[in-house]
């Protein structure tokens, strides 16, 4: 057979049989400090297809620019969620689960929205290990019993190694969003094997706030999503 007729052969089982690549979706995360004008056109453009948006913080805190963001992004064709920033120390887990929920932490299982995330850095607030433990089992006890997901727990290792005594208690039920700004995500959190979400860099080519990479392809984004 003639070279040609060799490569004619080869182009044709390539074009049959593609190689699939996983897509790794790219997302920001934001809060008040991006305010309220976001260009989630642009954002998208840029090759953003996910946003976590703060909602919460404490029991006395929203952020004000919160509809704005998160309307901005869901009109914007976005998968999206919220997050709520953790303060331990000031009320019990449950407590501010409650309160997330009910501005704007909720999840439904239409497709668009990415359950909850809890935040949780700045320190141990003063609690041993055992107890942020139980606050985080509080959070995320309440938010499930709520919503029928558990709540995603956004951390750096080094924060989870210090405060929870590198607890495995919770990889079996809450997805993992690691926070590590480096070229590849390192070392995990005792009881996670992957993190689902990567957050790589506190800022970059995607658009404000920080830059994330979901663990997967679009599919996979879209099943976290639905729940399935």
């Amino acid at each position: 057979m003639q070279l040609t007729a060799y490569l004619a052969l080869f182009v044709a089982l390539v074009s049959a049989n593609p190689l699939e690549k996983r897509s790794a979706p790219k997302g920001i995360d934001v809060s008040s400090y991006q305010g309220s004008s976001i260009n989630w056109k642009t954002v998208k453009s840029n090759g953003a297809t996910f946003a976590y948006i703060k909602a919460t913080e404490g029991t006395t805190y929203i952020n004000p620019d919160f509809s704005a963001q998160y309307t901005g992004a869901t009109n914007a064709g976005f998968i999206r969620g919220s997050y709520h920033f953790a303060q331990p120390s000031s009320s019990a887990g449950s407590t501010q689960a409650t309160y997330f929920i009910k501005h704007g932490g909720g999840w439904s299982a239409d497709g668009i929205t990415l359950p909850g995330a809890v935040d949780l850095e700045a320190g141990c607030y003063g609690l041993s290990a055992s107890a942020m433990v139980s606050w985080i089992k509080s959070f995320s006890s309440e938010y499930h019993s709520s919503e029928g997901r558990y709540p995603v727990i956004y951390v750096t290792t080094s924060w989870w190694k210090s405060c929870t005594g590198n607890s495995g208690s919770f990889g079996s039920d809450n997805p993992l969003w690691l926070a590590s700004w480096a070229s590849s995500y390192g070392a995990l959190p005792a009881g996670w094997s992957y993190p689902t979400f990567w957050q790589y860099a506190d800022s970059g080519s995607l658009g404000p706030g920080d830059q994330d990479e979901f663990n997967g392809d679009s599919a996979g984004l879209e099943r976290m999503a639905k729940g399935s």
